[in-house]
């Protein structure tokens, strides 16, 4: 497995990660055994680069991964998020104070079954409290050992400069994929001249990137994807139609939609990391596979026409559902 350097100055990490959003919260179906056996076949594979928080299934989702890399702790490069939380009614919220930066911290620790996390990053920005607060609380628990690197999570320019005079921000997460390219524009660049390593989410579009949604009845009942835009009717058939030239181009070489849309991604810069999730070890094998793809300049331009920002139907969430790309 090939690795690349995790912001200017962060840990080496497999050039392809393990993201928990898909096999988690409502993304599809959920046993905690074939979760566990995939990530321990993750990191045989040489995919060091696991990532967490502890609102996926309520805590359970940091239990199942510390007991994934038991006994293998020094194999892995190990990331957790906090301050993204639900109210009592079920709508969200964030939070980022001080205080409860300090014992959501304490609490992951316990659920993962270790005694540092190496990268800890704020899930989404408290509108509440000044970043600089909840950076500096941070900050303190990398002065106590308990976190090695300090992360964001959809946050925009102005706040990755402003945490940036707290303490060194290692990586920036946000979805990123041919699907949803929002980020090219300022975010991308900014994290290049903070030295801020990009870690992509959702690299695959939630499935619309790997094939598996053909049609609404594709995703169960409870799944969280039938609430977002993208899969919506009318959305849905605009951006299956994308596709096209991205199957097309699958099948010339050989591969899968997936490959060629993770290869897309590593080709962007060595900053970028994916972390697609996936709790079957065969779609965990040919994600993994996708570092050996190289595409030429030809397919990366026709992939970048193809889902040229704009395209798409659909936004990535439902209106007030999350504050994403903070500023």
């Amino acid at each position: 497995m090939q690795q690349r350097r995790l912001g200017a100055a962060g840990p080496l990490v497999s050039a392809i990660g393990l993201g928990a959003g898909s096999t988690t919260t409502d993304f599809g179906a959920r046993d905690d055994e074939v979760q566990i056996a995939t990530m321990r076949r993750a990191i045989d594979l040489g995919v060091n680069f696991f990532d967490t928080a502890d609102r996926y299934l309520k805590g359970r989702h940091e239990r199942l991964l510390g007991r994934a890399i038991a006994g293998r702790r020094d194999e892995v490069v190990l990331a957790s998020k906090f301050g993204n939380i639900d109210r009592p009614d079920g709508s969200k919220a964030y939070n980022g104070r001080p205080e409860y930066v300090r014992s959501a911290c304490d609490a992951s620790l316990k659920q993962l079954g270790v005694e540092v996390i190496d990268l800890y990053y704020l899930h989404r920005i408290d509108p509440e409290v000044a970043i600089e607060e909840t950076v500096g609380a941070m900050a303190e628990l990398v002065q106590a050992g308990k976190v090695r690197w300090l992360g964001l999570s959809e946050a925009g320019v102005n706040s990755l400069r402003r945490a940036c005079t707290v303490h060194p921000i290692t990586a920036l997460q946000t979805e990123y994929s041919l699907w949803a390219r929002d980020i090219e524009a300022e975010i991308l660049p900014a994290c290049r001249e903070l030295g801020i390593g990009f870690v992509s989410y959702a690299p695959l579009g939630r499935g619309l990137l790997a094939g598996t949604v053909r049609r609404l009845e594709d995703i169960a009942p409870h799944d969280l994807r039938r609430k977002q835009p993208r899969f919506q009717p009318g959305n849905l058939e605009r951006n299956l139609e994308l596709l096209k030239p991205l199957e097309s181009l699958a099948r010339s070489r050989g591969v899968s939609i997936a490959q060629i849309a993770l290869a897309w991604l590593l080709a962007r810069g060595e900053d970028i990391i994916p972390i697609p999730g996936t709790k079957q070890e065969r779609y965990l094998e040919q994600n993994a596979a996708a570092v050996d793809l190289l595409l030429e300049t030809r397919e990366i331009a026709l992939l970048e026409d193809s889902f040229r920002p704009g395209a798409r139907a659909g936004d990535r969430y439902a209106p007030g559902y999350f504050t994403t790309l903070g500023a």
